[in-house]
């Protein structure tokens, strides 16, 4: 079926881009490309794509310098390549605000799928509607989301989230009081079954944290030993 979504294709490799596109184009996506960090700078802000995957290692302005420019002005999902397998590059790539990680060499399957799960979880009335419609805002406290329109706020002061940060806020304020450890914590943020560190998990938390506690807000709470849980957002 097609979709109306762009994919923004980033890497210096011709044959990795032509590879992507043609497994995104087959699963119905649009695609453009971009074969270095300035030109993918220029095509974002020329198109506005609804998804990055975003090459980590390129000459000159490499895909973290990418991701730091977009995350100054755009949560739009990013979804980091690389050469690289080390926990180091994954855990600095989900520091600066990506949304997942796919390593090389990669199946094209399963990096369409990954790219079909993010974008689930940025437009979640995309998913299959199961049981009774769930309210589009939820509150707790002084913490506010609105799961429509993918937005949170502390009081009344926005909270910019990336797309798993918001998943991850969205499965502790469903159930308050409940300690997820974090295999069931990353299974409500992702639709795709990934292989997540604890490292990697940690670090999402790490930043959710402290875009609250840059509002004045502790969402998070951590019991030792077993995971995390919403806090008491009062």
């Amino acid at each position: 079926m097609a979709d109306d979504r762009l994919i923004l294709i980033v890497d210096d490799d011709l044959h990795i881009r032509e590879v992507l596109r043609y497994a995104l184009e087959s699963a119905g996506f649009r695609t453009a490309e971009a074969a270095d960090g300035e030109e993918a700078l220029s095509l974002f802000e020329e198109l506005g794509p609804d998804l990055v995957v975003l090459d980590i290692l390129m000459p000159e302005t490499d895909g973290i310098e990418v991701c730091k420019s977009i995350r100054k002005s755009s949560q739009v999902p990013i979804v980091f390549l690389s050469s690289k397998d080390e926990e180091v590059d994954r855990i600095i790539g989900l520091e600066l605000g990506g949304d997942d990680y796919v390593t090389k060499p990669f199946s094209p399957r399963e990096l369409t799928a990954r790219v079909k799960a993010v974008l689930r979880r940025a437009r979640p009335d995309d998913r299959e509607k199961e049981g009774p419609a769930q309210p589009s805002v939820v509150r707790q406290g002084r913490l506010r989301l609105d799961t429509e329109r993918f937005r949170a706020f502390w009081d009344e002061e926005e909270v910019v989230l990336t797309v798993t940060e918001f998943g991850i806020v969205r499965t502790l304020i469903g159930f308050p009081g409940k300690v997820f450890s974090r295999d069931e914590l990353m299974s409500g943020a992702y639709s795709y079954d990934n292989i997540v560190t604890d490292r990697t998990i940690d670090s999402h938390v790490r930043r959710v944290r402290k875009k609250f506690a840059d509002k004045g807000g502790d969402v998070i709470e951590t019991v030792h030993g077993v995971g995390y849980r919403l806090g008491e957002c009062s």
